[in-house]
């Protein structure tokens, strides 16, 4: 059996244990990383940073963790919340004006927290290029009319919504959401986490590779291709370099900001900032969040049929919730946990009851939308640590 790198709890042998198994018969190169009542108790890391298995993933590995950097993009709008610089039952136009063309004037920001917009795809083609032209891709969103009745139906922003919320985020602060989050959350905790990547990271970074493990993604698939056109496929698809084939591995990929698909980190760093939302908003005497914005991320919004990604989805305000009926979408027993999984992977979640923060990253990519079946393991390897 591999022998992972880094540090363990002797308490927390069982993580080690799966998470060695999987290096051996399941992994490329990944790292898992979970805190307890804010202290760090899995630091685990191993495998190869590269397909060919030439390059050791070392403590210091960052990945592209997809949609998991939702959960950090979300974090940054709930510290301006806090603070009373933004209203979450506001009109997003009372931020960003030029948003109310198209009859969305009475849109609140909730909703794009919660899926709930309307706006998960734009209907115009854009060129490829466009995904990393920030004015190109708010301008579009301002001016796109919503696919349904705002508030009246839920389905995932899985590009957008980091478009929007960063947005909103960039009109209040004066910041971009990646400037925000590196300043007043990265800097203070220490975290190797980046929304907009520097060149001089990109030697670091693991590259994707793809396993066959998983069937989310075949629904996605399915349906783009009985509507080329629709709405899944202009939600995956426009623009195009959003599924090109080795755009995680671009310059262009990795210096943007993505806030919805793109952060690269560690899963101790991922860890590090849940363990914080776990231990009651603070950790390390670093105050990320207060106890009631806390339980204001995981506070109900949206649950039933997603009209995106075509299964049953549950969310809080910018974070998924735990579908207990789900085993693909479960992160945790209890009803409160909330956090993001990532395309292919990985996932970051917080668990208030256990005082859990935990995460998983990977450069093994499967075909998963929603919890991966490893990242299941380790998870259901914590718990039966703890006790739960």
């Amino acid at each position: 059996m591999s022998s992972p790198q880094g540090e363990c709890d002797p308490a927390f042998q069982r993580v080690r244990d799966v998470f060695a198994e999987l290096l051996d018969t399941r992994e490329c190169g990944a790292g898992v990383a979970v805190r307890v009542r804010g202290r760090a108790v899995v630091d685990l890391w191993g495998g190869f940073a590269d397909r060919k298995r030439t390059r050791p993933w070392e403590r210091d590995t960052i990945v592209p963790v997809y949609s998991t950097t939702k959960g950090m993009a979300s974090l940054c709008v709930h510290r301006l919340v806090d603070r009373g610089e933004l209203d979450l039952d506001a009109p997003v136009a009372r931020y960003w004006p030029d948003f109310a063309d198209a009859g969305k004037g009475a849109i609140p920001v909730r909703f794009l927290l919660s899926h709930r917009a309307g706006l998960p795809a734009l209907r115009a083609p854009l060129p490829a290029e466009a995904l990393y032209d920030w004015r190109a891709m708010t301008g579009a969103l301002a001016a796109e009319a919503p696919w349904w009745t705002p508030g009246e139906d839920h389905g995932y922003h899985a590009i957008t919504f980091g478009f929007l919320v960063g947005e909103v985020v960039r009109r209040v602060a004066g910041k971009s959401l990646g400037a925000f989050f590196r300043d007043e959350v990265a800097t203070p905790l220490g975290l190797d986490f980046h929304i907009g990547l520097a060149a001089e990271h990109d030697a670091r970074c693991a590259n994707m590779t793809t396993i066959d493990e998983g069937d989310g993604a075949d629904r996605i698939v399915a349906a783009v291709m009985r509507d080329p056109q629709g709405l899944v496929s202009r939600a995956f698809a426009n623009p195009p370099s959003s599924a090109a084939p080795g755009h995680a591995r671009t310059r262009a990929w990795r210096g943007a900001e993505i806030p919805a698909s793109n952060g690269h980190g560690t899963a101790r760093s991922i860890a590090h900032v849940y363990g914080a939302l776990a231990n009651g908003g603070s950790v390390d005497g670093v105050r990320v969040l207060s106890p009631e914005g806390v339980g204001r991320c995981g506070s109900p919004q949206s649950e039933g049929p997603d009209r995106v990604l075509g299964a049953r989805t549950r969310f809080g305000l910018g974070y998924m919730m735990s579908q207990p009926d789900d085993v693909a979408g479960r992160i945790g027993p209890n009803p409160r946990a909330f956090g993001h999984p990532g395309a292919g992977g990985s996932i970051g979640f917080c668990d208030p009851d256990a005082g859990l923060g935990f995460a998983y990253v990977m450069n093994g990519m499967d075909r998963n939308i929603l919890t991966s079946r490893r990242a299941t393991a380790l998870i259901e390897a914590v718990y039966e640590c703890l006790g739960a």
